[in-house]
This record gives C-alpha cells, sequence and structure tokens, in this order.
C-alpha cells in the first residue's frame, strides 16, 4: 500500500483511533475492539509497554485491509524508523520534527505531526506532511479550524484531543479530514469491557458519516 492509498484510507473511515494503554496486552484488545467496530485507522502510542511488541503483532495477525497501522507519540526519527521496520505504516507526533519528516519521507511514510499555531503548520507542509495534526484539538476547539482554513484553504486537518460524539459534527462541518480519538473511545477498557469500546467505535464512525452528509 502506497503513501496516497494509506492517506485516502484514513480521510475515507475519518477516525483515526489513539491507543493508549497499561499493558501489551491491554492495547492489543483494545486496538482489535476497534477494529471490529469498524476503525481501521489505528495508531499504537508509544507510551504503552512494549510498543514496539505490539506493533509487531498487530502487523502479523492483520492484514492490510482489515488494520491501517500508525504508531503515536512518536518524539525523534531513530523512533520512527524502528516503527515503521516494525510494521506502521504512518507516524504521529505530538509535535513537529524535522528529522522525523524527513526520515518518514525517505520510506514513502505518511507523517501526522502536532501542530498547533499557523507557523507550525506552514513548516509542517514545506516538509512534506500531507495531513497535519491539530493538538491539543481541546485549547480552541472546532472553530480554530474554520479559522485556519480561511488563510490555508487546503490544509488537511486531524484534530486530536477534545474530539467527542458530542462535537464531532461540528468538527467535520468546520472541514476536517479525520478526527483522533483517544479516551471518548477507549475509556470502556480501563474495565475490561472490549464491548463497550467496539460500540463506541460504531457509534464514532456513525457519527462521521452523519456528519459528512
Amino acid at each position: 500500500m502506497n503513501k496516497q492509498e494509506i492517506l485516502k484510507r484514513i480521510t475515507d473511515v475519518g477516525v483515526v483511533a489513539v491507543i493508549r494503554a497499561t499493558s501489551a496486552d491491554e492495547a492489543y484488545q483494545v486496538s482489535k475492539a476497534c477494529m471490529e467496530g469498524g476503525i481501521p485507522a489505528i495508531e499504537l502510542t508509544f507510551t504503552v509497554p512494549n510498543a514496539l511488541d505490539v506493533l509487531k503483532e498487530l502487523s502479523k495477525n492483520f492484514t492490510k485491509d482489515e488494520l491501517i497501522l500508525g504508531a503515536g507519540t512518536v518524539l525523534d526519527a531513530a523512533t520512527a524508523r524502528l516503527a515503521i521496520l516494525n510494521g506502521a505504516t504512518y507516524i504521529v507526533s505530538p509535535g513537529f520534527d524535522l528529522e522525523t519528516a524527513q526520515i518518514c519521507n525517505l520510506y514513502q511514510v505518511p507523517y501526522m505531526p502536532g501542530c498547533l499555531t499557523i507557523t507550525e503548520m506552514l513548516t509542517a507542509l514545506k516538509a512534506g506532511c500531507d495531513i497535519i495534526k491539530l493538538f491539543p484539538g481541546s485549547a480552541f476547539g472546532p472553530s480554530y479550524v474554520k479559522a485556519v482554513k480561511g488563510p490555508l484553504p487546503d490544509i488537511n486537518i486531524m484534530p486530536t484531543g477534545g474530539v467527542s460524539l458530542s462535537n464531532i459534527a461540528e468538527w467535520v462541518g468546520n472541514g476536517v479530514v479525520a478526527v483522533g480519538v483517544g479516551g471518548e473511545l477507549t475509556a470502556p477498557a480501563k474495565k475490561k469491557d472490549y464491548d463497550g469500546v467496539r460500540q463506541n467505535a460504531k457509534m464514532f464512525v456513525e457519527a462521521v458519516k452523519n456528519a459528512r452528509k
């Protein structure tokens, strides 16, 4: 799957599941539940214990039709390269890092850096980033996307943080190409309620579909 195909599949579903967990097994089970609920785009964060092992397991056990596997909370180029070599097909960071952008460009893997200001976004765009992760999205909310798209109408924005079922329609209406969702989606996993995660995933996918209508 090439870079443009990965980007298209992520924007088609419109939801990226941000996986944070206290153990490798929990991360794997949450990822599986999200996929079963209709979210194939998984962002496994490097805050998960033994994240590389989880990446390997997910990559080995699911086909590329079932799973769009990404690595999140990637802080440097070395970690990005390790993630790519162990199955990650896109890289997400909380901030922009030029060397990470360069290594992702080298491997032709999408890089989604966290940006908040117009200056940060312009820097990321010039480095070849196709989707900008608005982070933390809760800092300004959906109206900020509309403001950004005034001077930058063609920018592809994916907010992470501050996205919920109650405001997802506003985010989509203001022009985001996808949303990243963590705790609002995966909270039931804290009680080992993976069916709850599955049901949440279904609701988020449906909410994006309805908002796009």
